[in-house]
């Protein structure tokens, strides 16, 4: 004998609606990221290498000799300076192109504290990262974390 079926209620998950404070929130969050993400890109993007610098002018220096050797190279040569080439002209756009760190630096220093107290970034985090300590410092990002 099959034994009878009972239907079981189910419940509606209840819809949740967010407050504007929290949205609010999230918003300063993504603002946050966005701000501290910039300048950790500048500062990288300056950090450079090692020795010495270039600048547009010498890197249009070596592109002029690339071209000089050009007429005379091999095939594979000429391929290989043809892309040495296009790597300079690169670099020198890279170079030319100014970054406003001044005005990402200053957003930083607005934001720095809360985004590292709320994500756990410490001090030493952004050292290694090369934030400047004047910069962590006027941000009041401190050693200790308070």
């Amino acid at each position: 004998m099959a034994t009878p079926t009972r239907k079981t209620a189910v419940k509606k998950p209840v819809k949740r609606q967010m407050t504007d404070e929290h949205k609010a929130k999230l918003a300063q969050g993504r603002l946050e990221y966005r701000v501290v993400s910039r300048y950790l890109e500048a500062v990288a993007a300056g950090k450079g290498k090692r020795g010495r610098k270039r600048t547009p002018e010498s890197i249009s220096m070596l592109i002029a000799r690339i071209d000089q050797r050009l007429a005379a190279a091999t095939p594979i040569q000429q391929l290989e300076l043809v892309q040495r080439r296009m790597d300079l002209v690169a670099e020198r756009e890279r170079l030319s192109a100014r970054v406003d760190l001044e005005k990402l630096e200053a957003d930083f220093v607005k934001v720095a504290k809360g985004y590292a107290s709320r994500n756990g970034i410490t001090y030493s985090a952004f050292r290694e990262l090369g934030v400047p300590a004047d910069v962590l410092r006027r941000a009041n990002v401190s050693r200790s974390g308070r």
